[in-house]
């Protein structure tokens, strides 16, 4: 069975207006803990310069209510690349480490897979995050679903290639790092081999310039200091860009996903940054983090690819508290903008991010969306583009955005998205209403779970309308609101799916109210 999401007019309407043009090249940026309010478009207010992400601003579209289908690295990682949501899978909570198995199925339709069946090159350049499976040693084990502890760190043979990671799901080529910059191993990754063996056992710098604070310790190859990653994956996707140009323009266009390493930790600007921002090494990492951006960005101007290549500008979740929010705030910087919370967070600090989207063949520039969108959307936006259908066991949770870019008319854009929290707690956002099942953020900001006051509501609901920063719970004045909301959740569970289609199944079973854990720990968020 497949599905399609519009009408038969309103397909025929978007062939009639796509067809004159060759299939576009795409290029999606991940930033790594991003705010939204450390963009400028955004947040007029805010104190860092992003020239390059304002110029896709400029240039296309800023969609002002996009999210994340998680507040965390490998969930939102899982969704972008699957259009699934993350929760139904095995990963209920938390986030993958550096050593783990893989989480995508080998058998699962992911954007790669779709466009190189289309005849796309494809390209993954950044940070994975999704598990591959490393040869571990014998009598050895690595965590399957949560950050590898210190004493397994060693448990994988690198002089072994690694099998199940992005090569095995669409990419015909992969560079990077496995994980987070702050997990093991410390080295760079060609197609599931190391580049260069990590025989030192060391860490990294957390902050630059600071010595009190470091990354995990394990496995490094010798000269890796984590200052060198962004400028590589920046480099090696300039260079993907001109090398497939000429296939681009006879026919046979590309997609690079880019997931960025930074501003996530370790914060690393490297010397020419330092000081620009004039907030603190954070502000000057987003800095440095633009220009890379910018240098992509010229690689297609450079080569003549711009006018017919889709540009996708996004983060994966709310911007970190290692940050450093108090030093931010008294320089007049919020990377959250006036949005409540941070990564990790239900709160839409947590999960609202920069989307922006330049097109210049198609797109009208200089425009702004309040469509509802999340990143798992990007998938069935490209089967559209390319006039793929989608089987109905693909892209569950990926409603096309192909119609806003267009500005054409619509009955079937997304209408509610399901957020997800690091603890694992939901929340489902439908028109004004946002219905959080949890009693505080879910998350690390205050109350952290099992830190929330004993008379707290176990349910939020916040009319964003009026308050967009989440100050006031509804719950008890709209039951009516939390009924109805409460029941499209359950059903979206239990169809396994939120598109229209055919019921799917989870893979395990989905609990949509947690009870409230003890607090994380500090010093453990990644």
């Amino acid at each position: 069975m497949f599905r399609s999401f519009f009408k038969p007019l309103t397909f025929l309407a978007l062939a009639a207006a796509l067809h004159a043009a060759d299939k576009p090249n795409f290029i999606f940026i991940l930033c790594d803990d991003l705010g939204y309010g450390d963009v400028r478009c955004l947040n007029p207010e805010g104190k860092i310069a992003t020239p390059n992400m304002d110029r896709i601003a400029k240039e296309g579209v800023t969609f002002t209510d996009a999210h994340t289908p998680s507040s965390v690295c490998t969930p939102t990682r899982y969704g972008t690349v699957t259009g699934r949501y993350n929760w139904r899978t095995k990963l209920q909570s938390g986030v993958l480490g550096g050593l783990s198995p893989h989480l995508i199925a080998t058998d699962r339709m992911t954007v790669a897979s779709l466009l190189k069946a289309q005849g796309y090159n494809t390209a993954c350049i950044g940070k994975w995050h999704l598990g591959m499976d490393w040869v571990i040693k014998e009598g050895q084990t690595v965590s399957e679903l949560t950050i590898e502890s210190r004493e397994q760190a060693w448990s994988v043979d690198f002089t072994q290639p690694a099998k199940n990671g992005p090569n095995s799901v669409g990419f015909d080529y992969y560079f990077g790092i496995s994980a987070s910059l702050d997990m093991v191993p410390y080295c760079f990754i060609e197609n599931g081999r190391v580049t260069v063996q990590p025989t030192e056992d060391r860490e990294l710098e957390m902050v630059q310039g600071e010595t009190k604070r470091y990354t995990r310790k394990g496995p490094a190859a010798p000269g890796f200091t984590g200052y060198e990653v962004l400028p590589t994956l920046a480099s090696k996707a300039s260079a993907y860009v001109a090398e497939k140009a000429a296939d681009a323009k006879a026919g046979k266009p590309f997609f690079i996903y880019l997931p960025f390493t930074s501003p996530h930790t370790p914060i690393l600007p490297n010397p020419e940054w330092r000081g620009k921002s004039g907030l603190n090494q954070y502000g000057d990492f987003v800095m440095e983090t633009d220009a890379a951006v910018g240098r992509v960005l010229k690689a297609l101007d450079d080569n003549g690819l711009a006018e017919n290549t889709v540009v996708v500008l996004t983060s994966d979740n709310g911007c970190s508290p290692s940050a450093d929010y108090p030093a931010l705030l008294a320089k007049g910087h919020n990377p959250s903008g006036k949005l409540r919370g941070h990564k990790a967070d239900i709160y839409d600090g947590g999960h609202r991010v920069p989307f922006l989207v330049r097109w210049p063949a198609k797109v009208k520039g200089g425009q702004t969306t309040t469509q509802l969108t999340c990143l798992t959307d990007f998938m069935a936006t490209t089967a559209e583009i390319t006039g793929t259908r989608l089987p109905d066991n693909a892209a569950e949770d990926s409603f096309s955005f192909l119609p806003v870019l267009l500005g054409q008319e619509s009955d079937a854009l997304r209408q509610s998205v399901v957020h997800h929290s690091i603890g694992g707690y939901f929340a489902i956002r439908e028109g004004k209403w946002k219905l959080a099942f949890c009693p505080g953020s879910g998350g690390w900001s205050e109350p952290r779970p099992g830190k929330e006051p004993k008379d707290a509501p176990s349910v939020q609901l916040f009319d964003l309308e009026a308050d967009l920063g989440e100050q006031t719970n509804l719950q008890a004045e709209h039951p009516e609101v939390v009924a109805n909301l409460t029941m499209k959740l359950k059903q979206i569970i239990a169809d396994g799916r939120s598109t229209p289609g055919d019921k799917q199944t989870n893979d395990v079973p989905v609990d949509m109210v947690k009870p409230s854990p003890p607090a994380p720990k500090k010093g453990k968020k990644k």
